[in-house]
């Protein structure tokens, strides 16, 4: 775990040491643990100094990522005399469902059809001397014209629970609706 610390070193002239500090915890981490990433997993993993409030500070601190990203591709990556590429590429992943934002039919060239699904442009420096590929950015693609997803499934939610006020049993011996007794006379 030392090693992540010393990648990090570079950060201290771009970042606070409170913020390098909590990113060197959450990191740490993130490389530890299994199963899905949340902020209650991450506090559990982190250890000393890692506690759920202070994941919290983290993630609601504002953080220049694109300078950092620089700073780490141009100490540990960049290399005099190596030769670098940019090359961008869509990825398709398959999804099923109505409500997931940004949900649409892409063309997949693995399944040689127009699939349903999410897209998303990356975009990666490829050193051609190591044939090594570093992701740069990672964005999901969007249409120009939202699909009537989102609000198609705000309206079939509404629509399944049409009751008046608050959910009750009903009226038993002390109700208020009047008790009619046929005649018996």
């Amino acid at each position: 775990m030392t090693d992540i610390m010393m990648v990090f070193a570079c950060l201290n002239q771009s970042l606070h040491p409170t913020t390098l500090r909590q990113l060197t915890v959450v990191a740490q981490a993130m490389l530890a643990m299994t199963g899905r990433v949340t902020m209650l997993g991450l506090s559990r993993w982190a250890g000393k100094g890692g506690s759920y409030r202070t994941i919290q500070r983290f993630f609601n601190t504002t953080v220049n990522w694109s300078l950092l990203q620089w700073l780490l591709i141009r100490i540990h990556l960049w290399k005099a005399g190596e030769t670098m590429v940019a090359a961008g590429d869509d990825v398709i992943v398959t999804k099923s469902g109505k409500c997931t934002h940004g949900l649409d039919r892409f063309f997949s060239s693995i399944y040689s059809k127009v699939v349903p699904g999410l897209g998303f442009l990356s975009l990666s420096l490829i050193n051609t001397k190591r044939r090594v590929s570093h992701p740069v950015v990672l964005e999901q693609l969007t249409q120009v014209q939202t699909a009537p997803s989102r609000e198609t499934c705000q309206e079939k939610s509404k629509g399944k629970g049409t009751s008046k006020g608050k959910p009750h049993r009903g009226g038993g011996l002390n109700s208020a609706r009047s008790i009619v007794w046929p005649d018996t006379a």
